[in-house]
Order: C-alpha cells, then structure tokens, then sequence
C-alpha cells in the first residue's frame, strides 16, 4: 500500500509505526473472509481492509477522527483474527490500537458513550469497586428491558453480563509453595475483572502449579494490566497500569528470580505479552518491559511443559471454545485441547472456531447487538458438539458465552485441577 506520510509526520515513532503496517498491505482481501463483523454485516468498511483505508486517509491527513470513522473502528473486536489470515503479516493490532488513541484524543463521543466509558474505565479494572457493581447489578437487572427501550443498551447488557451467584473470596497475595521438591517459582496475575467475577479460576491454576512442583507468588502491586483501557484508546491510563505490572515483576525478578510470568486471561496474556512493545519509547522502562514480555506466558502454555497427568480422569466431552486473544493474539491453540485430553476429557473442536463469541472485553457492553449475535452464532456451533461442559481461557468469553446457553462454562485450568485432584468446578456441581 502506498502512503504519504511527510517526514514530519513520520518523525513520530508512532506514526512511522503505522506507515511501516500499512505498506506490508497488499489489499488481497483475504482478512474479510474471517473477520466477524464483515461476515454479520457485508460491509467493506467493517472488514480489516477497509479500517486500514479509513485509518490510513485519518493519519496522513492529521484530521480529527470523524463519526463513520468512529463506527467502523468501534465495531472493530481487536479479535485479531485478520492476522492470522494474512500472508502479509499485517500487524494489524498496533494499528487499530494507534487509531484508537487518535480517536480517543480527536473525538468528542456522545454524552451517553462518554459516561459508560468513563464508568468501564474507573469499575472493571479495580476488582472490589466491581464486586461492589455487581452488587448493584442484582437489584437493577429486572429494569434491564427497560434500559434498553430508553436507549441505554449498553448498560442493559452490563447488568444481563453480571454473574447472579455470590463470588468466591478473592486471592490473597503471596507465596504458595510447590508440593515436594521445587522445579520452578513463576508469578501468577491475578488481575481485575477475573478476581471480581471468578477467583476460583486463579486458585485452580495454583494448585495446579503446586501440585507439580512450581512455587507460584501472587506479587502484590501487580494489578489490572491495561488491555481494557488500552482497547479504548486511553493510552495514558493504560501505560501507567503496565508501568506499575512492570515494576512490581522486575522487583521479584531482581529479588527472588521467576522463571515464568502466567496468565490465566488470554485478553491480559495477549496485552502483557506486548508490554515490549508497548513501551519501547520509553528509556525508563524499555528494558524491563521487553524482560517481562519474553517471561510472560498462558498458564496452558506453560502447564503444556510440564508432565501433568491425572489422577481421576473425567469421562466428560468439553466443547473447547478457542479466544481469539489466545489462538490469534497468542498463536496458541493446540496447548490448551493437549491438556484436556491428558487429562481423560473428551474434546471436541467447535464449527466457526475462528469467530468471536463477541465478548472482546468491554465490546459486549459497547456493541450489544452485534455481540449479541455473535454470541448466539457462537452458541449454535457449540451445540452442534452436543458437549457436557464448555471450556475456554478468558473470563470475558466464558461471561459471554454463560450469558446464553445452560451448559456449562469454566476455564481450561479448572477441569485440568478437578481432574488431577482439585475440587469440582462450583457450575458442575
């Protein structure tokens, strides 16, 4: 693709970032075939080509992002599929996030959108300030209908997404020492939204870890990682939320040694995996970025390189729903069905697989309708599995997925925990 950035525009790294994406794409269209608003709606604009032609007319001219441009980056899921299609090697990611940043800084949203993300932005990423919404969401759900005639669908959807259940308590920070003689010492992010909603999903992956002599610590200043406000174009928040991970890890890096930093939210694992990038401009935190990203991995990536075996196979067929932050963000998809399957489940691929389920972080509350319909598609082609239970490696996937269907939802990590001697998953019991 040709481009005309002048040498004053390409003096931003930024920019010259964009301009090296942008002249790797050879407009073959391969992209639209598997990019999920393109397959709902038919529209070129909403395809990854046509956002990259949206996106590259806005930064050549240095105009302010305007209303079409806003709807078609907004519909946009970051699922990434588009980059595991291309043969170009399109990093399309840090494209659409630059863009983001542009349109968040050039834009003025309207008041309603405005405020929702004001609220998504200082609630989900501190765990009891959710825990406290969640609260709240138990006696506004039945107004939810009503929500949604006035026009405030995306706070509707905020309070059908809401687990009903009471939370397990969240986990506490600190060492958990490995069974037996030590084999290794990771650190585990516990993160945001998962403690709020689901901490039990942390606690399996460590007693998994423990179980097979690794040391898992929970560091205590490592938080939210920043990929929710990052995916809305508030670079600065989410900047600060990775220097802070990257802080508290480089510390227990120089103090104690980790050999591995896990996560168990492929959204999160996708964004700490970028922190390198993320920062590169950065002469404070270049370094140490890089280092943190080189250590971070999923925890079924890292539970594949190690011999866990179970001690009560399940005879139970999971409909293994792939995220897209793990298959195409983190290019791992085979880890997580190997371990299954060690460990006596039945596994079985869903049709569609490449397809969002429309969770995407905070796009099922900002996009309902076509969230809402990629859930369902998602829904219909795990049925055709006829499964016992759904699996998947991001909390986002298993609220969204949960929110319409009975079947079922946990982590990957809970069933591998269950089945090498961990307790039942609380949705099987």
């Amino acid at each position: 693709m040709q481009t005309t950035f002048t040498l004053a525009q390409l003096a931003d790294p930024n920019i010259a970032e964009a301009d090296k994406i942008l002249r790797a794409c050879v407009h073959c269209g391969f992209c639209t075939a598997t990019c999920p608003t393109y397959v709902l709606l038919g529209d070129e604009r909403d395809s990854p080509r046509g956002r990259i032609y949206l996106i590259k007319e806005m930064l050549e001219q240095d105009r302010p992002a305007t209303v079409e441009v806003v709807t078609h980056i907004d519909r946009c899921l970051s699922c990434l599929s588009c980059m595991t299609t291309c043969p170009s090697g399109v990093h399309y990611m840090h494209l659409v996030d630059h863009a983001r940043a542009h349109v968040e800084a050039t834009y003025r949203r309207p008041l309603l959108d405005r405020l929702m993300r004001e609220f998504l932005a200082n609630v989900m990423p501190y765990p009891r300030r959710l825990r406290l919404a969640m609260l709240a969401s138990a006696l506004a759900r039945p107004f939810a209908p009503l929500l949604s005639l006035v026009g405030l669908k995306p706070l509707a959807a905020a309070l059908r997404l809401a687990p009903r259940g009471k939370p397990a308590a969240m986990t506490d920070p600190g060492v958990y020492p490995a069974q037996g003689a030590r084999r290794a010492r990771v650190a585990v992010l516990a993160g945001c939204a998962n403690e709020a909603l689901t901490p039990s999903i942390t606690q399996a992956a460590i007693r998994v870890l423990n179980r097979n002599g690794v040391e898992a610590v929970i560091v205590p200043d490592a938080g939210c990682c920043g990929s929710l406000e990052h995916h809305m174009g508030r670079e600065e928040g989410a900047f600060a939320k990775a220097r802070a991970n990257v802080d508290a890890w480089s510390r227990e890096i120089e103090a104690r040694g980790l050999d591995a930093i896990l996560v168990t939210l492929s959204g999160c694992g996708t964004t700490v995996k970028d922190y390198g990038f993320m920062l590169r401009n950065d002469p404070a935190y270049a370094a140490k970025a890089a280092k943190v990203s080189s250590l971070a991995k999923d925890v079924c990536e890292y539970l594949a390189t190690l011999d866990v075996t179970a001690s009560a196979p399940r005879p139970l067929t999971v409909a293994y729903h792939s995220a897209c932050s793990l298959q195409h963000g983190q290019k791992l998809h085979r880890e997580p069905k190997g371990l299954l399957a060690a460990c006596g489940f039945t596994v079985k691929e869903v049709p569609e697989a490449h397809l969002c389920c429309g969770s995407a972080g905070t796009y099922n509350i900002l996009q309902p309708e076509l969230a809402t319909r990629l859930r369902d598609r998602k829904i219909g082609n795990i049925a055709k599995t006829a499964p016992d239970v759904i699996a998947a490696g991001n909390i986002g996937c298993i609220a969204q997925i949960a929110s319409g269907t009975t079947i079922p939802v946990v982590h990957s990590v809970e069933l591998i925990d269950w089945a090498t001697g961990g307790p039942v998953p609380e949705v099987l019991k």
